[in-house]
């Protein structure tokens, strides 16, 4: 082979190189990832929607969906289980198109297109703070990317801080992915189907993730944070926080978002400090239930105030 060949070779090889380099460097490979606490990247929605319990990785087939329905739509996903606690093929996740946001109310037309479709429609509240952070959506590779750098660090800002952000839902607008946890009313995210199986659940047994997640509890999220069965069929009650996380990366952590045993340790210790370092017998005792009470709802709301000061 001419020498002449062999150069043009190696030209065009580097050129493929330099160029798929090029290529995963525009989509998000070094862009810098901002977590948060604040206010959410959207308000009240309306979305039209379909609930899958399969592998998160799948989802893509839904999300093509949607856009043929309506391609000028924001997307969006909810994901309710940790792949790294539940088989993949009972991870759930509900995704679909935002129809109407804040004021702005879908039409007929809008919604019978997508009824027929076989969509379901739901709303979600505005909340105050959620867990945040956002990445470039410039090709289908910013979507793995996002995936592999964006959730470690989200689970490793809500585990430090010891809050309980559940479930992780992903906004897909602007050239923009929006990933986002609820801090309240975190029961109001889950679609009826996810709630439905939750109150089917008999007492004392949990459902299909950890419920070990988060260190503390949301003062505003109106859940049994133990069994994780709803506590009633309010729209206001939430399922524990056992069904959280989208698709988390291998590499860089995951797994529990903190230890129970931190929020009973300070209950504990400040019991004992009320209790001016005694146990307590006799009629002390007998007001210990009531005391035990709002002193668990103070450590709850104190673990949740902790993230508030980022």
């Amino acid at each position: 082979m001419p020498d002449w060949v062999c150069l043009c070779v190696i030209i065009l090889l580097l050129l493929s190189l330099l160029t798929i380099a090029g290529f995963i460097v525009y989509s998000g490979l070094l862009s810098e990832i901002n977590i948060q606490t604040g206010s959410p990247p959207i308000k009240n929605v309306t979305f039209a929607y379909k609930l899958k319990e399969e592998p998160y990785r799948n989802c893509g087939q839904l999300f093509k969906e949607c856009r043929s329905v309506g391609p000028k739509l924001s997307c969006i996903g909810v994901f309710y289980d940790d792949p790294k606690k539940v088989l993949g093929q009972r991870c759930r996740c509900a995704v679909g198109s935002i129809l109407g946001e804040g004021e702005s109310k879908p039409s007929e037309e809008l919604l019978k297109r997508y009824e027929k479709s076989g969509f379901n429609v739901f709303s979600f509240p505005e909340v105050t703070h959620v867990v945040t952070a956002s990445f470039p959506h410039r090709t289908l590779l910013s979507i793995l990317l996002g995936v592999r750098r964006v959730y470690p660090r989200l689970n490793h800002y809500i585990k430090e801080r010891r809050l309980c952000a559940h479930p992780f839902l992903e906004i897909y607008r602007g050239g923009q992915i929006h990933y986002m946890a609820p801090l309240a009313r975190q029961g109001d995210f889950y679609v009826p189907e996810v709630r439905q199986v939750e109150r089917r659940l008999p007492a004392g047994e949990e459902s299909h993730s950890d419920t070990e997640l988060s260190g503390s509890t949301d003062s505003n999220s109106e859940y049994s944070s133990g069994s994780g069965i709803l506590l009633s069929d309010s729209r206001e009650t939430s399922r524990a926080p056992s069904s959280v996380h989208s698709v988390l990366s291998p590499d860089e952590g995951g797994g529990d978002y903190g230890e129970r045993s931190s929020t009973a340790s300070a209950s504990k210790q400040l019991d004992w400090e009320l209790n001016g370092g005694q146990q307590g017998t006799g009629e002390e005792q007998n007001h210990g239930a009531s005391d035990q009470k709002s002193l668990d709802t103070a450590s709850q709301e104190w673990g949740v105030a902790v993230g508030g000061e980022e």
